[in-house]
């Protein structure tokens, strides 16, 4: 039994109906019989590690509750749960930070699978510049320094389009994870002020045609960027499956030139 009293037959039933899959969907796709699924999900049957690791594979779960679901079975987890400061992540820190750090003068950090801020490189400093001190206090969650009346919302122009955006790729994570604490932030976030969860576009440009940008504020110009997420390929820990990197990139030549001006050293005076 694990958490909450629940086998191992009853989180795969739990995880199968999560993705809208039937018994029979599930047994084609993972190549056992509907019979034998059925007795496992009702725990007349005791699965293999292997079998659940087939499972689980086919019902895409995260590898954190692969673990679990192992557990349950009686079985040790298979994925290592490794901390970011791990001598083994040494590498992986290493090719994270040649990362943001080369995309400078543009922002780029490395959020981890709650939205915590692990890395950033200085450009990102132009967002947080003006939140109040207590959305920087570590662990920053970067959802909520977007959103929070005292973090960047004030300074996005087109904040009910991005809040919309952020509400629903934070909400399929939600659903596609299963991990309670996305569906609170998420529940947290939608209190904020800024706008309805589904929000029209404010322009009409070519960029906005295409993709939603983030409209920003920095003093009386308006910045605007397209963003791109990097996942990282056939993960096999726990901790490296749930990083991303959020980079942005200049949506105009105006934000481009500002962004590079920023960027330059201060000019030695005498």
């Amino acid at each position: 039994m694990t958490r909450q009293g629940r086998g191992v037959g009853e989180l795969l039933r739990d995880w199968r109906r999560t993705r809208g899959k039937s018994q029979l969907d599930l047994s084609i796709e993972a190549g056992v019989s509907a019979r034998h699924l059925s007795f496992v999900e009702t725990g007349r049957s005791r699965p293999s590690s292997e079998l659940i690791l087939r499972l689980a594979e086919q019902l895409d779960m995260p590898l954190g509750e692969r673990n679990t679901v192992l557990l349950a079975g009686g079985y040790a987890p298979a994925y290592p749960s490794r901390q970011l400061n791990d001598p083994e992540l040494a590498p992986l820190r290493a090719a994270v930070r040649q990362i943001i750090d080369g995309h400078s003068p543009y922002p780029a950090l490395l959020v981890d699978q709650h939205w915590q801020l692990v890395e950033a490189n200085s450009a990102v400093a132009l967002f947080t510049t003006g939140a109040d001190p207590h959305l920087l206090n570590p662990p920053i969650n970067v959802l909520r320094l977007s959103l929070h009346p005292d973090g960047m919302a004030p300074r996005i122009r087109n904040l009910p389009e991005w809040r919309a955006h952020l509400l629903k790729r934070l909400h399929q994570q939600a659903v596609t994870t299963n991990d309670p604490s996305l569906y609170e932030l998420h529940q947290e976030l939608r209190g904020y002020p800024g706008g309805n969860d589904v929000a029209a576009p404010i322009s009409d440009d070519a960029v906005s045609r295409v993709v939603i940008p983030l409209r920003y504020h920095h003093g009386d110009q308006v910045l605007s960027f397209v963003s791109t997420t990097t996942l990282f390929g056939t993960p096999l820990d726990v901790t490296v499956s749930g990083l991303a990197v959020e980079a942005f990139f200049p949506a105009d030549p105006a934000t481009t030139a500002t962004l590079r001006t920023l960027a330059e050293p201060t000019a030695e005076l005498g």
